[in-house]
């Protein structure tokens, strides 16, 4: 059997090494120190943003944002029901309420016409939403424009979740920076990681000040231990900022490698019929395919994603079905929620290829090698 090859694989160059040595001779072994300034001005830099907190996962962050916002126990978050469920987490967290969001055809993010719908009808019955977190998933960015633009006209905050979005664009600015205050992540399989990691960006400095006093435990000013409210233990380690320090220096290659996967499955496949794959809606939009995903939309086809799942698996080959939209979950399914079922038709459709930017093209190749032999 061929070596496991995995989803989306930790990618080292090496360089982070480097880093990390600095940090253990110098002692910076703490949630404190030079890798950490110099990760978040590197991260400040490529967005660019005003100023960024980096933080122990993009959960922290979004934890942290929402308190920031002053969510507090039963508000109305309006949130993307088609995500990774630690988009939502967080809000329960608090005690307020997630209202789930279906998907628009095209981008499979938050559709802006169920956004505005949902506002209305929340509003009619005395509940105005406090807050909206908009994904921006498999690295494709969500209608952006059109989404602050409904929240501009009620008073809403966005939080612009671009964890899976690092280095892509929308209308030529980066994902991430669209919020009034965004989200990053760093975990293990994104598209540069810290093993695990995220980060809180935004241009309003007192909100990234607060992300790092609440990420430190919320330690007042004085000489001896003192807490004025409750505090987090969410601040990054140097070391681990070591590691971010050298990824960030191949955060371009990762992100060609990454198109360039998406480019070769599209057209190695594409004379089948039935797959289509997510695709950037117009010029507008540009997507550093994290993830290729694709959909199988062929009744009459013999096959469907999860008989392409299942064959990959007995190759040694991880594949997963896309996220199930949070509508559906059973720890979220009594929240309130606006679908048009375009979420649940992804669901029941869609697969994650393999994407990692170290994947080979050999491998590539086998693997679609192996999709065709299905027909």
């Amino acid at each position: 059997m061929n070596t496991k090859i995995y989803l989306s694989s930790p990618h080292m160059s090496g360089d982070e090494q480097k880093y990390i040595k600095e940090a253990f001779d110098a002692n910076w072994v703490a949630p404190l120190g030079p890798n950490l300034d110099g990760f978040e001005k590197q991260l400040a830099d490529y967005l660019p943003a005003g100023h960024v907190a980096v933080l122990s996962s993009g959960t922290a962050a979004i934890h942290l944002a929402l308190i920031i916002l002053g969510i507090k126990p039963g508000d109305e978050v309006l949130v993307s029901s088609f995500t990774f469920s630690a988009t939502v987490n967080p809000i329960v967290y608090l005690g307020a309420i997630p209202v789930l969001i279906d998907s628009e055809p095209q981008s499979w993010n938050m559709d802006p016409v169920l956004l505005e719908q949902a506002i209305r009808e929340r509003i009619k019955a005395n509940h105005k939403p406090k807050a909206i977190i908009v994904v921006d998933l498999y690295g494709m960015p969500a209608r952006l424009d059109r989404i602050l633009e409904i929240a501009k006209s009620y008073d809403i905050p966005v939080i612009e979740d671009a964890a899976e979005a690092l280095g892509s664009k929308f209308q030529g600015k980066s994902c991430g920076t669209f919020g009034m205050i965004g989200i990053l992540s760093f975990n293990g399989n994104k598209i540069i990681t810290t093993s695990g990691g995220g980060a809180l960006v935004s241009e309003n400095q007192d909100y990234v000040e607060k992300a790092k006093f609440l990420s430190t435990q919320a330690r007042d000013k004085a000489p001896h231990y003192q807490h004025s409210q409750i505090g987090y233990n969410y601040r990054m380690s140097n070391i681990v900022a070591g590691i971010g320090r050298g990824q960030m220096e191949v955060l371009q290659k990762r992100i060609q490698a990454r198109r360039k996967n998406n480019a070769m499955y599209r057209e190695l496949l594409r004379d089948i019929p039935g797959i289509r794959f997510l695709t950037e809606p117009d010029d507008t939009f540009y997507s550093n395919f994290w993830l290729t995903t694709m959909i199988i939309d062929d009744p009459t086809a013999k096959f469907n994603h999860e008989t392409i799942r299942q064959v990959l698996e007995k190759n040694n080959i991880e594949a997963r079905p896309l996220w199930k939209p949070m509508h559906l979950q059973p720890v979220f399914s009594h929240f309130p929620s606006y679908s048009t079922g375009v979420s649940e038709e992804l669901f029941r459709k869609g697969i994650c290829l393999p994407s990692g930017s170290n994947l080979s093209m050999d491998e590539l190749e086998m693997i679609v090698k192996i999709i065709r032999l299905i027909r």
